[in-house]
């Protein structure tokens, strides 16, 4: 006997509650594995020398800021 009551048919979802599994590959889904695949094998090229650019033209502005300021004495404005 289990715990849930019963249900009568006319108050049952015509939508399954559980996706049915797929039957075959299709292009979408082998895609959807190679993607998979490719994450899990860690950072590429591209995403490391858009990381590094990212990194030294934020390190150049802070210099220039920090440049700019240092040639003020006693907060006088250019």
């Amino acid at each position: 006997m289990t715990d849930t009551p019963p249900v009568p048919n006319e108050n049952k979802s015509p939508y399954p509650i559980e996706e049915a599994p797929h039957a075959g590959g299709g292009e979408a889904i082998s895609a959807a594995k190679d993607a998979k695949e490719s994450r899990a094998r860690g950072l590429s090229a591209t995403t490391l020398g858009v990381g590094a650019a990212v990194g030294i033209g934020s390190a150049a502005i802070v210099a220039a800021l920090l440049y700019a300021r240092s040639g003020r004495k006693n907060g006088e404005k250019s």
